[in-house]
Protein backbone atom coordinates (compact mmCIF):
# COMPACT_ATOMS: atom_id res chain seq x y z
CA UNK A 1 0.00 0.00 0.00
CA UNK A 2 1.11 3.65 -0.96
CA UNK A 3 2.39 5.16 2.54
CA UNK A 4 1.41 8.92 1.20
CA UNK A 5 -1.66 7.53 -0.01
CA UNK A 6 -2.75 5.89 3.35
CA UNK A 7 -1.64 9.08 5.57
CA UNK A 8 -4.10 11.41 3.15
CA UNK A 9 -6.95 8.80 4.05
CA UNK A 10 -6.44 8.50 7.43
CA UNK A 11 -6.37 12.46 7.57
CA UNK A 12 -9.40 12.93 5.80
CA UNK A 13 -11.00 10.18 8.08
CA UNK A 14 -9.24 12.25 11.29
CA UNK A 15 -10.45 15.69 9.86
CA UNK A 16 -14.19 13.77 9.45
CA UNK A 17 -14.72 12.88 13.11
CA UNK A 18 -12.56 15.76 14.57
CA UNK A 19 -15.23 17.78 12.70
CA UNK A 20 -18.21 15.69 13.98
CA UNK A 21 -16.79 15.67 17.29
CA UNK A 22 -17.08 19.45 17.18
CA UNK A 23 -20.26 19.70 16.16
CA UNK A 24 -21.92 17.85 18.58
CA UNK A 25 -19.50 18.04 21.60
CA UNK A 26 -19.57 22.29 22.13
CA UNK A 27 -23.30 22.93 21.41
CA UNK A 28 -23.86 20.46 23.94
CA UNK A 29 -21.35 22.02 26.55
CA UNK A 30 -22.88 25.23 25.64
CA UNK A 31 -26.76 24.06 26.67
CA UNK A 32 -24.95 22.01 29.70
CA UNK A 33 -23.10 25.41 31.14
CA UNK A 34 -26.50 27.38 30.59
CA UNK A 35 -28.64 24.57 32.10
CA UNK A 36 -26.36 24.69 34.89
CA UNK A 37 -26.36 28.63 35.11
CA UNK A 38 -30.36 28.58 35.33
CA UNK A 39 -30.43 25.80 38.04
CA UNK A 40 -27.90 27.76 39.76
CA UNK A 41 -29.90 31.14 39.83
CA UNK A 42 -33.42 29.41 40.55
CA UNK A 43 -31.28 27.32 43.56
CA UNK A 44 -29.95 31.19 44.63
CA UNK A 45 -34.12 32.87 43.96
CA UNK A 46 -35.33 30.26 46.08
CA UNK A 47 -32.81 30.09 49.08
CA UNK A 48 -34.13 34.10 49.03
CA UNK A 49 -37.21 33.56 49.00
CA UNK A 50 -37.29 31.18 51.38
CA UNK A 51 -35.44 33.33 54.28
CA UNK A 52 -37.83 36.02 53.30
CA UNK A 53 -40.99 34.30 54.16
CA UNK A 54 -39.25 33.12 57.30
CA UNK A 55 -38.38 36.91 57.91
CA UNK A 56 -42.14 37.49 57.40
CA UNK A 57 -43.76 34.45 59.51
CA UNK A 58 -41.64 35.90 62.57
CA UNK A 59 -42.96 39.37 61.93
CA UNK A 60 -46.19 38.23 62.15
CA UNK A 61 -45.78 35.76 64.82
CA UNK A 62 -43.82 38.69 66.86
CA UNK A 63 -47.30 40.72 65.89
CA UNK A 64 -50.25 38.00 66.91
CA UNK A 65 -48.53 36.63 69.92
CA UNK A 66 -48.75 39.10 72.33
CA UNK A 67 -52.78 38.26 71.66
CA UNK A 68 -52.54 34.74 73.02
CA UNK A 69 -54.94 32.84 74.00
CA UNK A 70 -57.68 35.41 73.26
CA UNK A 71 -58.92 34.31 69.75
CA UNK A 72 -60.96 36.96 68.79
CA UNK A 73 -57.62 39.61 69.20
CA UNK A 74 -55.78 36.74 67.27
CA UNK A 75 -58.30 36.61 64.29
CA UNK A 76 -58.78 40.39 63.90
CA UNK A 77 -54.98 40.85 63.58
CA UNK A 78 -54.93 38.33 60.72
CA UNK A 79 -57.65 39.95 58.75
CA UNK A 80 -55.78 43.66 59.11
CA UNK A 81 -52.66 41.91 58.00
CA UNK A 82 -54.87 40.14 54.81
CA UNK A 83 -56.02 43.55 53.87
CA UNK A 84 -52.84 45.14 53.84
CA UNK A 85 -50.41 41.96 52.30
CA UNK A 86 -51.68 41.42 48.79
CA UNK A 87 -48.20 38.74 48.82
CA UNK A 88 -49.89 37.14 51.43
CA UNK A 89 -52.33 34.38 50.62
CA UNK A 90 -53.49 32.85 53.84
CA UNK A 91 -52.54 32.98 57.29
CA UNK A 92 -53.78 30.79 60.18
CA UNK A 93 -53.46 29.98 63.95
CA UNK A 94 -53.29 26.54 64.95
CA UNK A 95 -53.19 24.66 68.29
CA UNK A 96 -52.17 21.63 69.19
CA UNK A 97 -55.08 19.00 70.16
CA UNK A 98 -54.21 15.14 70.62
CA UNK A 99 -51.50 14.97 68.38
CA UNK A 100 -53.28 16.93 65.98
CA UNK A 101 -53.81 20.90 65.19
CA UNK A 102 -56.77 22.98 65.16
CA UNK A 103 -57.42 25.74 63.79
CA UNK A 104 -58.53 28.47 66.07
CA UNK A 105 -58.00 31.86 63.74
CA UNK A 106 -57.44 32.00 59.71
CA UNK A 107 -57.67 34.60 57.08
CA UNK A 108 -60.14 31.71 55.40
CA UNK A 109 -62.92 32.08 58.47
CA UNK A 110 -64.74 28.76 56.65
CA UNK A 111 -61.70 26.78 58.36
CA UNK A 112 -61.81 27.68 62.14
CA UNK A 113 -62.44 24.90 63.74
CA UNK A 114 -61.30 22.11 61.75
CA UNK A 115 -58.59 20.10 62.58
CA UNK A 116 -55.42 19.28 60.60
CA UNK A 117 -53.15 16.32 60.55
CA UNK A 118 -49.79 17.23 58.95
CA UNK A 119 -46.43 15.62 58.98
CA UNK A 120 -45.28 19.48 57.98
CA UNK A 121 -46.70 20.92 61.27
CA UNK A 122 -45.60 18.18 63.57
CA UNK A 123 -42.03 18.55 62.49
CA UNK A 124 -42.61 22.55 62.64
CA UNK A 125 -44.15 22.07 65.97
CA UNK A 126 -41.65 19.36 67.35
CA UNK A 127 -38.24 19.52 66.07
CA UNK A 128 -37.65 22.85 64.40
CA UNK A 129 -35.26 24.94 66.57
CA UNK A 130 -34.22 27.63 64.31
CA UNK A 131 -38.03 29.31 64.65
CA UNK A 132 -39.81 27.88 62.22
CA UNK A 133 -40.03 26.14 58.48
CA UNK A 134 -40.51 27.61 54.70
CA UNK A 135 -40.65 25.24 52.03
CA UNK A 136 -42.61 25.91 48.59
CA UNK A 137 -45.49 23.69 47.36
CA UNK A 138 -43.43 21.46 44.42
CA UNK A 139 -41.08 19.98 47.19
CA UNK A 140 -44.02 20.01 49.90
CA UNK A 141 -46.53 18.14 47.35
CA UNK A 142 -43.17 15.94 46.37
CA UNK A 143 -42.53 14.94 49.66
CA UNK A 144 -45.91 12.91 50.03
CA UNK A 145 -46.16 13.29 53.97
CA UNK A 146 -49.11 16.16 53.82
CA UNK A 147 -52.30 14.18 55.24
CA UNK A 148 -54.02 16.92 55.47
CA UNK A 149 -52.50 19.72 53.13
CA UNK A 150 -54.16 18.93 49.64
CA UNK A 151 -51.95 18.04 47.02
CA UNK A 152 -53.66 19.19 44.29
CA UNK A 153 -53.66 23.11 45.84
CA UNK A 154 -49.74 22.59 46.35
CA UNK A 155 -49.41 21.70 42.45
CA UNK A 156 -51.30 24.65 41.30
CA UNK A 157 -49.89 27.69 42.12
CA UNK A 158 -46.34 27.76 43.58
CA UNK A 159 -46.52 29.28 46.44
CA UNK A 160 -43.95 29.30 50.29
CA UNK A 161 -45.61 27.61 53.03
CA UNK A 162 -44.49 28.86 56.37
CA UNK A 163 -44.61 26.99 60.00
CA UNK A 164 -43.45 28.43 62.88
CA UNK A 165 -44.57 27.76 66.84
CA UNK A 166 -45.65 30.78 68.74
CA UNK A 167 -44.49 31.63 72.18
CA UNK A 168 -46.85 33.61 75.23
CA UNK A 169 -44.90 36.02 77.05
CA UNK A 170 -43.81 33.47 79.26
CA UNK A 171 -41.78 31.44 76.39
CA UNK A 172 -44.07 28.56 76.14
CA UNK A 173 -45.48 27.18 73.28
CA UNK A 174 -48.71 27.97 72.55
CA UNK A 175 -49.75 27.85 69.00
CA UNK A 176 -48.84 27.33 65.52
CA UNK A 177 -48.60 30.22 63.01
CA UNK A 178 -48.74 29.36 58.71
CA UNK A 179 -48.27 31.50 56.09
CA UNK A 180 -49.01 30.81 52.74
CA UNK A 181 -46.74 33.69 50.40
CA UNK A 182 -47.56 34.09 46.67
CA UNK A 183 -44.18 33.40 44.79
CA UNK A 184 -46.20 34.25 41.72
CA UNK A 185 -44.41 38.00 40.21
CA UNK A 186 -41.09 35.97 41.09
CA UNK A 187 -41.72 33.14 39.17
CA UNK A 188 -43.01 35.01 36.78
CA UNK A 189 -39.55 36.74 36.43
CA UNK A 190 -37.78 33.74 36.83
CA UNK A 191 -40.02 31.88 34.12
CA UNK A 192 -39.19 35.07 31.63
CA UNK A 193 -35.12 35.10 32.35
CA UNK A 194 -35.22 31.63 31.74
CA UNK A 195 -37.14 31.46 28.76
CA UNK A 196 -34.87 34.38 27.33
CA UNK A 197 -31.93 32.22 28.42
CA UNK A 198 -33.37 29.50 26.13
CA UNK A 199 -34.04 31.34 23.48
CA UNK A 200 -29.96 32.91 23.39
CA UNK A 201 -28.95 29.30 23.59
CA UNK A 202 -30.77 28.20 20.75
CA UNK A 203 -29.18 31.44 18.57
CA UNK A 204 -26.17 30.38 20.41
CA UNK A 205 -25.88 27.37 19.26
CA UNK A 206 -27.20 27.52 15.83
CA UNK A 207 -24.30 30.15 15.33
CA UNK A 208 -21.90 28.32 16.62
CA UNK A 209 -23.25 25.25 14.71
CA UNK A 210 -22.68 27.36 11.16
CA UNK A 211 -18.86 28.74 12.99
CA UNK A 212 -17.96 25.19 13.01
CA UNK A 213 -19.79 23.80 9.57
CA UNK A 214 -17.32 26.77 7.93
CA UNK A 215 -14.43 26.12 10.51
CA UNK A 216 -14.59 22.65 9.12
CA UNK A 217 -14.76 24.18 5.51
CA UNK A 218 -11.90 26.22 6.16
CA UNK A 219 -9.98 23.22 7.30
CA UNK A 220 -10.80 21.39 4.35
CA UNK A 221 -9.48 24.48 2.29
CA UNK A 222 -6.24 24.42 4.88
CA UNK A 223 -5.60 21.04 3.88
CA UNK A 224 -6.35 22.13 -0.39
CA UNK A 225 -3.86 24.68 0.72
CA UNK A 226 -1.50 22.44 1.30
CA UNK A 227 -1.44 20.56 -1.24
CA UNK A 228 -1.52 22.84 -3.59
CA UNK A 229 1.84 24.35 -2.54
CA UNK A 230 3.56 20.70 -2.49
CA UNK A 231 1.88 20.78 -5.99
CA UNK A 232 3.43 24.11 -6.70
CA UNK A 233 6.85 23.27 -5.11
CA UNK A 234 6.84 20.36 -7.23
CA UNK A 235 6.21 21.95 -10.50
CA UNK A 236 8.77 24.57 -9.33
CA UNK A 237 11.67 22.02 -8.60
CA UNK A 238 10.24 20.29 -12.26
CA UNK A 239 11.00 23.45 -14.15
CA UNK A 240 13.74 24.04 -12.89
CA UNK A 241 15.58 20.92 -13.12
CA UNK A 242 13.87 21.06 -17.42
CA UNK A 243 14.95 24.00 -17.57
CA UNK A 244 18.83 23.30 -16.47
CA UNK A 245 18.87 19.98 -18.62
CA UNK A 246 17.69 21.90 -21.42
CA UNK A 247 20.31 24.18 -21.30
CA UNK A 248 23.11 22.08 -22.75
CA UNK A 249 21.27 20.22 -25.77
CA UNK A 250 20.24 24.02 -26.53
CA UNK A 251 23.78 25.55 -26.54
CA UNK A 252 24.97 22.45 -28.52
CA UNK A 253 22.75 23.75 -31.15
CA UNK A 254 23.98 27.01 -30.87
CA UNK A 255 27.57 26.24 -31.39
CA UNK A 256 27.10 23.67 -34.39
CA UNK A 257 24.54 26.38 -35.76
CA UNK A 258 27.27 29.25 -35.84
CA UNK A 259 29.90 26.65 -37.34
CA UNK A 260 27.85 26.10 -40.10
CA UNK A 261 27.58 29.39 -40.92
CA UNK A 262 30.71 30.71 -40.39
CA UNK A 263 32.52 27.80 -42.41
CA UNK A 264 34.02 26.19 -39.51
CA UNK A 265 32.17 22.68 -40.94
CA UNK A 266 33.19 23.75 -44.70
CA UNK A 267 31.26 25.04 -48.08
CA UNK A 268 27.61 25.51 -47.42
CA UNK A 269 24.87 26.00 -49.97
CA UNK A 270 22.43 28.97 -49.79
CA UNK A 271 19.71 26.63 -48.78
CA UNK A 272 21.27 25.24 -46.37
CA UNK A 273 22.89 28.32 -45.32
CA UNK A 274 19.17 29.41 -44.86
CA UNK A 275 17.97 26.74 -43.19
CA UNK A 276 20.81 27.25 -40.41
CA UNK A 277 19.55 30.49 -39.75
CA UNK A 278 16.21 29.86 -39.14
CA UNK A 279 17.94 26.70 -36.37
CA UNK A 280 19.85 29.88 -34.80
CA UNK A 281 16.81 31.89 -34.30
CA UNK A 282 14.40 29.33 -33.14
CA UNK A 283 17.36 28.49 -30.63
CA UNK A 284 18.02 31.85 -29.63
CA UNK A 285 14.10 32.47 -28.67
CA UNK A 286 13.93 28.58 -27.20
CA UNK A 287 17.41 30.17 -25.19
CA UNK A 288 15.38 32.69 -23.88
CA UNK A 289 12.56 30.92 -22.87
CA UNK A 290 14.90 28.50 -21.38
CA UNK A 291 16.59 31.28 -19.46
CA UNK A 292 13.22 32.85 -18.22
CA UNK A 293 11.97 29.41 -16.66
CA UNK A 294 15.01 29.09 -15.12
CA UNK A 295 15.08 32.83 -13.66
CA UNK A 296 11.33 32.43 -12.43
CA UNK A 297 12.30 29.23 -10.37
CA UNK A 298 15.05 30.77 -9.24
CA UNK A 299 13.20 33.44 -7.81
CA UNK A 300 10.26 31.77 -6.54
CA UNK A 301 12.60 29.55 -4.51
CA UNK A 302 14.50 31.89 -3.38
CA UNK A 303 17.98 31.17 -4.60
CA UNK A 304 18.38 34.09 -7.35
CA UNK A 305 21.68 35.16 -6.38
CA UNK A 306 21.88 39.14 -5.93
CA UNK A 307 25.36 40.71 -5.83
CA UNK A 308 24.84 44.64 -4.38
CA UNK A 309 27.29 47.13 -4.31
CA UNK A 310 27.39 50.51 -5.09
CA UNK A 311 27.77 51.25 -9.07
CA UNK A 312 27.42 54.10 -11.58
CA UNK A 313 24.28 53.18 -13.70
CA UNK A 314 25.21 55.72 -16.66
CA UNK A 315 27.53 52.94 -17.98
CA UNK A 316 25.28 50.19 -17.39
CA UNK A 317 22.49 52.09 -19.69
CA UNK A 318 25.01 52.80 -22.19
CA UNK A 319 25.97 48.94 -22.26
CA UNK A 320 22.29 48.25 -22.43
CA UNK A 321 21.57 50.52 -25.43
CA UNK A 322 25.33 49.23 -27.17
CA UNK A 323 23.30 45.49 -27.20
CA UNK A 324 20.06 46.93 -28.71
CA UNK A 325 21.05 49.02 -31.11
CA UNK A 326 21.33 47.27 -34.23
CA UNK A 327 17.65 45.43 -33.07
CA UNK A 328 16.62 49.54 -33.51
CA UNK A 329 18.67 50.43 -36.46
CA UNK A 330 16.84 47.58 -38.27
CA UNK A 331 13.40 48.58 -37.57
CA UNK A 332 14.56 52.38 -38.08
CA UNK A 333 14.21 53.69 -34.77
CA UNK A 334 16.43 55.92 -32.86
CA UNK A 335 17.40 55.05 -29.00
CA UNK A 336 17.89 58.68 -27.26
CA UNK A 337 19.51 58.35 -24.39
CA UNK A 338 19.67 62.20 -21.91
CA UNK A 339 20.46 62.22 -18.62
CA UNK A 340 19.67 65.42 -16.59
CA UNK A 341 22.42 65.35 -14.54
CA UNK A 342 26.20 65.78 -14.47
CA UNK A 343 27.73 63.34 -11.60
CA UNK A 344 26.18 60.18 -11.33
CA UNK A 345 25.33 59.29 -7.33
CA UNK A 346 26.09 55.82 -7.11
CA UNK A 347 23.50 53.26 -5.83
CA UNK A 348 23.10 49.91 -4.26
CA UNK A 349 22.48 47.60 -7.00
CA UNK A 350 23.26 44.45 -8.55
CA UNK A 351 25.21 45.48 -12.46
CA UNK A 352 24.33 42.40 -14.09
CA UNK A 353 20.45 41.86 -13.10
CA UNK A 354 20.52 45.55 -13.60
CA UNK A 355 21.69 45.50 -16.98
CA UNK A 356 19.25 42.52 -17.67
CA UNK A 357 16.57 44.37 -16.46
CA UNK A 358 16.90 47.40 -18.84
CA UNK A 359 17.58 44.94 -21.88
CA UNK A 360 14.28 43.44 -21.82
CA UNK A 361 12.61 46.70 -20.93
CA UNK A 362 14.29 48.68 -24.18
CA UNK A 363 13.60 45.36 -25.66
CA UNK A 364 9.68 45.50 -25.38
CA UNK A 365 9.78 49.36 -26.26
CA UNK A 366 11.47 48.24 -29.27
CA UNK A 367 9.37 45.41 -30.35
CA UNK A 368 5.78 47.24 -29.51
CA UNK A 369 6.99 50.53 -31.29
CA UNK A 370 6.39 50.26 -35.31
CA UNK A 371 8.19 53.68 -35.91
CA UNK A 372 8.89 56.61 -33.75
CA UNK A 373 11.71 56.81 -30.81
CA UNK A 374 12.83 55.85 -27.03
CA UNK A 375 13.83 58.01 -25.19
CA UNK A 376 16.38 57.24 -22.20
CA UNK A 377 16.25 59.94 -19.49
CA UNK A 378 18.01 60.11 -15.36
CA UNK A 379 17.60 62.17 -13.02
CA UNK A 380 17.72 62.78 -9.00
CA UNK A 381 14.31 63.13 -7.16
CA UNK A 382 14.23 64.74 -4.17
CA UNK A 383 17.92 64.33 -3.55
CA UNK A 384 17.18 60.15 -2.41
CA UNK A 385 16.33 58.36 -5.61
CA UNK A 386 17.50 57.92 -8.83
CA UNK A 387 14.77 57.49 -11.61
CA UNK A 388 15.75 55.86 -14.84
CA UNK A 389 12.53 56.68 -17.14
CA UNK A 390 12.22 54.41 -20.49
CA UNK A 391 9.63 56.11 -23.10
CA UNK A 392 8.23 55.16 -26.51
CA UNK A 393 6.09 56.31 -28.82
CA UNK A 394 4.52 52.25 -29.44
CA UNK A 395 0.94 51.76 -29.20
CA UNK A 396 0.64 51.52 -25.49
CA UNK A 397 -2.25 49.61 -23.59
CA UNK A 398 -5.64 49.96 -22.11
CA UNK A 399 -5.76 50.72 -18.20
CA UNK A 400 -7.04 46.93 -17.98
CA UNK A 401 -3.71 45.64 -19.40
CA UNK A 402 -1.86 48.26 -17.52
CA UNK A 403 -2.52 47.04 -14.13
CA UNK A 404 -2.13 43.65 -14.70
CA UNK A 405 1.17 44.00 -16.72
CA UNK A 406 3.81 42.27 -14.50
CA UNK A 407 1.90 39.56 -13.69
CA UNK A 408 3.47 36.10 -14.52
CA UNK A 409 2.92 34.76 -18.40
CA UNK A 410 0.45 38.24 -18.77
CA UNK A 411 0.63 39.43 -22.07
CA UNK A 412 -1.33 42.00 -24.25
CA UNK A 413 -3.11 40.58 -26.67
CA UNK A 414 -4.44 42.74 -29.73
CA UNK A 415 -4.11 42.56 -33.16
CA UNK A 416 -0.81 44.39 -33.36
CA UNK A 417 0.52 42.06 -30.54
CA UNK A 418 -0.42 39.04 -31.96
CA UNK A 419 2.73 38.19 -34.23
CA UNK A 420 5.03 39.68 -31.78
CA UNK A 421 7.21 36.67 -29.80
CA UNK A 422 7.23 36.83 -26.20
CA UNK A 423 6.85 34.50 -22.90
CA UNK A 424 4.73 36.78 -20.88
CA UNK A 425 7.90 36.25 -18.18
CA UNK A 426 10.16 39.14 -19.11
CA UNK A 427 7.99 42.16 -16.87
CA UNK A 428 7.56 39.87 -13.83
CA UNK A 429 11.08 39.05 -13.46
CA UNK A 430 11.56 42.86 -14.08
CA UNK A 431 10.02 43.54 -11.51
CA UNK A 432 11.35 40.74 -9.01
CA UNK A 433 14.74 41.94 -9.77
CA UNK A 434 14.46 45.02 -9.02
CA UNK A 435 12.44 44.55 -5.61
CA UNK A 436 15.25 42.11 -4.81
CA UNK A 437 17.51 45.23 -4.73
CA UNK A 438 14.99 47.36 -3.24
CA UNK A 439 13.95 49.55 -6.00
CA UNK A 440 10.39 50.08 -7.58
CA UNK A 441 9.16 49.81 -11.36
CA UNK A 442 6.36 51.36 -12.53
CA UNK A 443 3.96 51.98 -15.76
CA UNK A 444 1.94 54.60 -17.45
CA UNK A 445 0.83 53.97 -20.51
CA UNK A 446 -2.08 55.60 -22.71
CA UNK A 447 -3.01 53.51 -26.25
CA UNK A 448 -1.80 54.94 -29.50
CA UNK A 449 0.67 57.40 -27.78
CA UNK A 450 3.07 54.98 -26.01
CA UNK A 451 4.43 53.69 -22.90
CA UNK A 452 6.84 54.93 -19.91
CA UNK A 453 8.53 53.01 -17.06
CA UNK A 454 10.06 54.18 -15.16
CA UNK A 455 12.66 52.55 -12.08
CA UNK A 456 14.04 53.79 -9.01
CA UNK A 457 16.67 53.19 -6.75
CA UNK A 458 17.86 54.95 -3.63
CA UNK A 459 20.39 57.14 -3.48
CA UNK A 460 23.81 55.51 -2.04
CA UNK A 461 26.24 58.48 -2.06
CA UNK A 462 27.21 61.16 -4.49
CA UNK A 463 30.35 60.03 -6.95
CA UNK A 464 33.53 62.51 -6.84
Amino acid sequence: MNLKKFTEDNREIIQLIYGITLIILIPLLIVYNTVFIIKKYNNSIDVTLQRQALVVGRTISTLVAGDLPWEDFVQAKLDLLMENNSEIQELAVLVPIEGNFKIVASSNINEVGEIKDSYYYKVAWEEVEDGGLATDSLRLAKSGQNTELEIEDLKDDRFWLVAMPMENTSGIKKALLTVKLSSEIVDELTGYNRNLSIYLLIGTVFIVMLFLLAAVRLWDYALLYNKIKEVDKTKDEFIFIASHELRAPVTGIKGHTSMMLDGSLGTINDRVKNSAKMIQSATERLNVLVEDLLNVSRIEQGRMKIDIKPANIDKIIKGAIEELKMQSDIKGMALNYKPFIDDFPLVNIDINRLEQVLVNIIGNAIKYTEEGSIDITVEVKKDKFLEIKIKDTGMGMSAKDRVRLFEKFYRVQNKKTKGIAGTGLGLWISKRLVELMDGSISVDSIEKVGTQFTIQFPIEKNLK
